[in-house]
C-alpha cells in the first residue's frame, strides 16, 4: 500500500498541506506512520477521506459535524455498509432539517391556498416529507 507525505497528499487533493496538516490536529485524518526524520505518512485511503471532508464542507457542514460523522462511522465498523447508508441518511437529513429550517419563514407568510398550490405541484411524496418535516419542526420548538 502506496503511503504519502503531506507534500503528495496535498497535490492528489488540491489541498494546502497547511489545511492537512490542521485536519491532522484536529482529529480528521491520521498518519499511518512516521519516517525516521519525523514526516508523517498517510494511507492512499486518506484522499478518498479528504475528499469526502470537502465534499461535506460543500453542503455546508462544520469540521466538528464532519467529525462526528466520521466518528459515527468508526464506532460500528462490523456493519460498515449498514453504518455508511445510515450516517449518510442521517446526514442527509440533519441537511433537510437545516433547509426545512429556512423556507419556514417563507411558508409562514404565504395563505393558505397558495400553500395548498405549492404543495400540490410536489410531488406526493415529497409533499408528504415536508409536511413531516413542517411538525417536526413544531414540536422542535415547542419542546423549547
Amino acid at each position: 500500500m502506496k503511503l504519502y507525505r503531506i507534500g503528495e497528499l496535498a497535490r492528489a487533493t488540491s489541498l494546502s498541506q497547511r489545511t492537512i496538516d490542521y485536519y491532522t490536529k484536529i482529529g480528521l485524518i491520521e498518519p499511518a506512520q512516521r519516517t525516521n526524520t519525523n514526516y508523517r505518512l498517510y494511507h492512499s485511503e486518506t484522499i478518498e477521506r479528504l475528499e469526502r471532508i470537502s465534499q461535506l464542507k460543500q453542503e455546508k457542514y462544520s469540521l466538528d459535524e464532519i467529525k462526528n460523522y466520521f466518528m459515527q462511522l468508526k464506532r460500528v465498523a462490523s456493519d460498515s455498509e449498514l453504518i455508511k447508508r445510515l450516517t449518510d441518511l442521517q446526514v442527509h437529513m440533519e441537511q433537510v432539517e437545516r433547509d426545512a429550517k429556512e423556507l419556514q419563514p417563507m411558508l409562514d407568510k404565504m395563505k393558505p391556498k397558495q400553500r395548498k398550490s405549492l404543495l400540490q405541484r410536489i410531488s406526493p411524496q415529497s409533499a408528504a416529507c415536508i409536511e413531516v418535516l413542517v411538525a417536526i419542526l413544531d414540536k422542535q420548538q415547542h419542546l423549547m
